[in-house]
């Protein structure tokens, strides 16, 4: 008869110890080490689920390779941010806030594919199939060829999916699966890798592709050992604001596309709505004119983006002022205020200083950095900056404006949205193959471009 045994396993990196300690000797976490009961039995069980089926070496030469079969999502955004498509036998981890919409953005997806023709197989480890339907009515999107099952058992889930024979699984959500082999609770460490191993076995095999939902700790990143987002294809994060209608997916694992790409969409009561022109969903509520404010263009992926960056400087009143950012880097904005106080000559060290990325988006481009000493310096000064002028540029601790890539989108996009004026590095003006329409004002420092203005 086969003996339980006992090991302590880190919810952070997933190593095991013998002994319980308070701090994890692989990763060094405090109070990560949980335990697990493991059935000797089980453990050959598992070892032989997870052995591969097409084991024999084969010689790299002797591989034909080619470009990669994709399908449609039928949601232009989500195409965009998977690298163009969905791949037959990919394994993706969808991450994100409770209520960010991640279940929501999966169910429309299922309704395109079953519309196309795909079959498409739903697991719901957290609802019932009535709610998952209540939802599906919700979203206009009531179709009986998607397969519904509320199931935990991933292997009964493995089994239906050898029955149904799917192009697509979604499961909802990849903590609250389980396997009878492994005497743990749901989310554990031990169960999380290996109901992921399980299915991320039958996707290669079968070549459907599967997309897991994630939870996500207090911290932001995804729950569970760390091996799990090494083990997917594409790890995604769904971010946004709950008081905000504003939803960014971001890639920041793609083996078969960027990372730098992302898709932009709006929470509505009948559900998710493409974004396609992110540039005029920022800026549709800005005023003509406004002190402090500065329109900059950062690149996501290929996708000009035009973003409004406003500051506001008052008077401080403690021993020492007072920083916040929302949207952009703190340091590197504490950065540009000691540039502009050094080499522009700007009185700041008695000035407290709020700056802000309109819209819910980050910034995190060094393209941005001459639109927010902009935006310092009016706000400063009290005095209005242009609306219809845009700046780029990055700058540097000396005060040099500094070149920067894909210029000639950045003026594309300001064109096409209006604007009359764009600002840009010196050394960049040799990027730009053809001539526009609007002006382009080559600088190269801080201070030729703060007379500009």
């Amino acid at each position: 008869m086969s003996k339980n045994k006992t090991v302590f396993v880190c919810n952070e990196c997933g190593s095991e110890t013998p002994r319980w300690s308070g701090k994890c000797t692989s990763c060094g976490a405090w109070n990560t080490l949980v335990e697990v009961i493991v059935n000797k039995k089980s453990k050959a069980s598992t070892n032989k689920h997870m052995a591969g089926q097409t084991s024999k070496p084969v010689l790299l030469n002797k591989i034909v390779s080619g470009n990669e079969i994709r399908f449609s999502s039928g949601i232009k955004e989500l195409n965009r941010v998977l690298g163009g498509g969905i791949v037959p036998g990919e394994m993706a981890l969808i991450g994100g806030d409770p209520g960010i919409g991640k279940s929501t953005l999966l169910l429309q997806m299922a309704i395109k594919l079953t519309q196309n023709g795909i079959k498409v197989f739903y697991v719901t480890g957290e609802e019932s199939v009535q709610q998952v339907k209540m939802r599906a009515e919700r979203l206009a999107g009531e179709n009986e060829d998607i397969y519904l099952m509320a199931e935990t058992d991933v292997d009964l889930i493995i089994q239906n999916i050898h029955q149904i024979n799917p192009q697509i699984v979604i499961i909802d959500s990849i903590q609250t699966l389980v396997t009878s082999e492994i005497g743990s609770a749901p989310g554990s460490v031990s169960q999380v890798r290996e109901c992921a191993g399980r299915l991320l076995k039958i996707a290669k095999a079968k070549e459907i592709a599967v997309f897991l939902v994630g939870h996500v700790t207090k911290e932001g990143s995804i729950a569970g050992p760390r091996v799990l987002e090494h083990m997917v294809d594409c790890v995604l994060y769904f971010e946004g604001d709950n008081y905000n209608s504003f939803r960014i997916l971001r890639a920041v694992k793609n083996r078969f596309g960027s990372t730098n790409e992302i898709g932009v969409f709006t929470m509505e009561g009948h559900g998710l709505e493409e974004v396609s022109n992110p540039s005029a969903h920022l800026l549709r509520e800005r005023e003509s004119s406004a002190i402090g404010s500065v329109v900059t263009a950062t690149m996501e992926g290929t996708r000009p983006v035009l973003v409004e960056i406003q500051s506001l400087l008052t008077d401080t009143n403690y021993g020492t002022p007072r920083r916040m950012t929302n949207g952009v880097d703190y340091n590197r904005t504490a950065m540009l205020m000691a540039v502009l106080q050094k080499r522009a000559g700007l009185y700041l060290s008695q000035q407290d200083a709020y700056v802000n990325a309109i819209g819910g988006i980050r910034v995190n481009e060094p393209a941005a950095d001459l639109a927010i000493c902009l935006s310092i310096y009016s706000s400063l000064n009290n005095n209005e900056v242009s609306p219809s002028l845009l700046a780029v540029g990055e700058v540097g601790l000396t005060g040099e404006v500094r070149a920067i890539s894909q210029l000639s989108l950045r003026v594309a996009e300001a064109e096409k949205m209006g604007f009359k004026s764009i600002i840009v590095p010196k050394q960049s003006l040799k990027n730009l193959k053809q001539k526009y329409v609007i002006e382009v004002i080559a600088v190269k420092n801080i201070n030729e471009a703060l007379r500009k203005i």
